[in-house]
C-alpha cells in the first residue's frame, strides 16, 4: 500500500465517521428538542386543574401498580427460600 492510498483511505474513513457522527448529532438533538416540546405541553396542563388531577392520579396508579408488582416479586423469593 503506497502513502497516496494510505491516506486516500484515511481521508474516506473519517468522511464517513464524519457522515454517522452527524446523523448522530441530529438525532439526538430532534430528541432534545421533542423533550423539552413535551416538558413545555406538561406545564402547561399543569395550569388547568382537571389535567393536573388526572396527571397526578395517573402518577399515583402507576406508583401504586409497580409497589405491587415488587410486593408480588418478593413474595415469590419469599416462597422460594422456605421451600
Amino acid at each position: 500500500m503506497s502513502i497516496k492510498e494510505f491516506f486516500k483511505n484515511a481521508f474516506r474513513d473519517m468522511k464517513e465517521s464524519t457522515k454517522a457522527q452527524h446523523e448522530v448529532d441530529k438525532a439526538n438533538f430532534e430528541a432534545a428538542k421533542a423533550e423539552s416540546k413535551a416538558q413545555w405541553e406538561e406545564a402547561k396542563a399543569m395550569r388547568n386543574p382537571e389535567k393536573r388531577k388526572a396527571m397526578m392520579q395517573a402518577e399515583r396508579d402507576k406508583q401504586i401498580a409497580s409497589a405491587k408488582e415488587r410486593t408480588a416479586e418478593a413474595q415469590k423469593r419469599i416462597d422460594n427460600a422456605k421451600k
